[in-house]
């Protein structure tokens, strides 16, 4: 495979890396994007990878929360312009409300439900005639619901580019209302994958480690050093790693001091409401993460959900 200055100059915006070492990664991988940035992680080249830019579908992700439940929905647009049409956004509103009361555990299920403003037709049948109103190609493309006793909050960032929902068993009253809204906007913020370290499997932390070994056995210095002080490092890195990555052992963005966690600001609020505040979990949905889709692709995906 042909590698493009383009492909470089991505890569390169991604992780930080030299241009040399991109295009050596890139060559090594047959332009596999993702097999690059593994490989510049572990030869320690990858200063910082971020997500990638490269997200072809538009849309925007919608919530809605009910006494005891909730929806997050994506439903994605060919542009961005559509996804700003108030047809669209009334559309993808009543998809979620769709969603909050369905029985449906998938998206091929949901589309063969009753719409639930005009049971004469299904799911699939509105979204068909919304295509042919808006006139442009739409896909619901997925979906997540919360069912609970205890208090469920929403979050929607840059007008429906991010949504994020945030569950607590916690009394429901304004303050912890007010306390997990700002626990949803950091969720939306910094994109934590985990709630806390105890929630990662042992597959993603053997990955990190064997990133971890293959940084320090390509580093002149640290390579010597005696196997008990490797295995130090690689725990105090992961530590440090996890505490980005874990909602709950995140740095609080308000925190006044720039040093509370998300788990201390928890512990006061349950403090000034007199009853514990117990995070149980978070979704977060941001438009066309983890697609790079090209516009037959939109196409095929569209189709398959009008069959």
């Amino acid at each position: 495979m042909q590698i493009t200055a383009a492909m470089v100059k991505e890569l390169r915006e991604l992780t930080g890396a030299g241009v040399m070492a991109c295009k050596n990664a890139l060559v090594e991988t047959d332009g596999n994007q993702e097999e690059a940035i593994e490989i510049l992680r572990k030869k320690g080249e990858a200063t910082a990878v971020k997500k990638s830019g490269r997200i072809a579908a538009e849309g925007i992700v919608y919530t809605t929360v009910q006494e005891g439940k909730a929806a997050i929905v994506e439903v994605n647009s060919e542009t961005d312009f559509v996804a700003k049409n108030e047809k669209f956004q009334t559309f993808v509103g009543n998809v979620a409300e769709q969603i909050v009361n369905s029985n449906a555990s998938n998206v091929e299920e949901l589309l063969a439900e009753p719409w639930a403003a005009d049971t004469s037709k299904t799911v699939k049948d509105e979204l068909v005639s919304q295509i042919a109103v808006i006139g442009e190609n739409m896909n619901i493309r997925r979906f997540a619901k919360i069912e609970t006793t205890g208090v469920i909050t929403s979050y929607i960032h840059a007008g429906g580019k991010i949504g994020v929902l945030v569950e607590a068993d916690a009394p429901d009253t304004d303050a912890v209302k007010e306390a997990l809204k700002n626990i949803a906007m950091q969720v939306a913020a910094l994109n934590a994958k985990f709630l806390s370290s105890a929630d990662i499997d042992d597959d993603y932390k053997n990955h990190e480690k064997e990133i971890l070994l293959e940084q320090i056995k390509n580093d002149p210095k640290e390579s010597q050093k005696p196997e008990k002080v490797i295995e130090g490092m690689i725990q105090g890195r992961l530590n440090k790693e996890f505490k980005e990555i874990c909602l709950l052992e995140q740095t609080y963005v308000k925190a006044e001091d720039g040093k509370q966690s998300v788990a201390k600001y928890l512990e006061q609020v349950s403090k000034e409401v007199g009853a514990p505040v117990t995070l149980k979990q978070f979704i977060r949905f941001e438009t066309g993460e983890g697609l790079e889709k090209k516009e037959e692709d939109f196409a095929a995906e569209v189709a398959a959900q009008m069959k």
